[in-house]
């Protein structure tokens, strides 16, 4: 796959969209993790893109708002596909919002898991090891070493990514297309979207379900019960629930109230 030519003002655009990129986690909440630090690391492509188009704006701010989660160092990179597919969409009509939603989805779990391995789980440990070891001795270079070792390789990775998935990503979506490959990588894009989410159900929502029926002599404990027969069924039934009450047109932050309510009143009457 060839490399793009980019433009004089294209690279004034990509070495903000870089820098904003940093800013991943600085607005991250609960209800849609880095889905702000996305939106914001975008806003110089978005702007540019659809400065023309005041609706295709805001359909561009709301899409990129959805909750979105993985290392830092891939985000970057998700970061400049999402704005080569957001110009795509704009500039050809051949890429449509559901797409772009899609892949973001779909890439964010494979792209955590392998770089909170690399980085995290390994490069760190390797940088800490070294930091404290210096810093054991009184040494100032311990917290220097740590931050080149660590810091510094993740933040120049980061801007290589985002110019690689602005401009191999453009021609990744040209390849695709020109080829009818678009329309099987959709369906798969969005079936392991929905799979990702499934499992990060399964993962991060857990409900401690203390539940004790009495039945004469005999006591049952429910959550082994429920779980034997089908795993995770509390958290998937509560995130059905929530699921319901959006459609309703439930806000997240009441949500999370009814959460806390919820969650207090069964700790008074100890079922959780």
């Amino acid at each position: 796959m060839k490399n793009m030519m980019i433009s004089a003002d294209e690279k004034k655009l990509l070495r903000k969209v870089e820098i904003r990129s940093h800013t991943c986690f600085l607005a991250a909440t609960m209800v849609n993790m880095e889905g702000n630090g996305f939106t914001f690391s975008l806003i110089p492509a978005i702007e540019e893109i659809y400065k023309d188009d005041p609706e295709g704006k805001k359909e561009a701010y709301t899409r990129h708002q959805q909750f979105f989660n993985t290392h830092a160092v891939p985000f970057s990179f998700i970061v400049g596909l999402a704005w080569a597919m957001e110009k795509e969409k704009k500039e050809k009509g051949s890429v449509d919002g559901e797409t772009i939603s899609s892949v973001k989805s779909a890439l964010m779990g494979p792209t955590a898991g392998m770089f909170d391995n690399l980085f995290f789980n390994c490069l760190r440990i390797i940088a800490a090891g070294i930091g404290i070891g210096l810093a054991q001795q009184g040494n100032i270079l311990g917290m220097v070493m740590f931050i080149l070792i660590y810091g510094v390789p993740q933040s120049v990775v980061k801007m290589w990514f985002c110019r690689l998935g602005y401009t191999y990503g453009t021609a990744f979506i040209d390849m695709m297309f020109s080829t009818g490959l678009m329309a099987s990588f959709t369906k798969a894009a969005s079936i392991l979207g929905i799979m990702m989410v499934g499992a990060m159900t399964a993962q991060m929502v857990y409900v401690p379900l203390n539940l004790i029926l009495h039945i004469g002599p005999a006591t049952l404990e429910v959550a082994p019960v429920l779980d034997a027969i089908f795993p995770g069924f509390m958290s998937i039934a509560l995130l059905f629930g929530y699921v319901a009450l959006i459609k309703k047109g439930w806000k997240p932050i009441n949500l999370i109230l009814l959460t806390m309510v919820i969650g207090l009143a069964g700790a008074l009457i100890h079922i959780f």
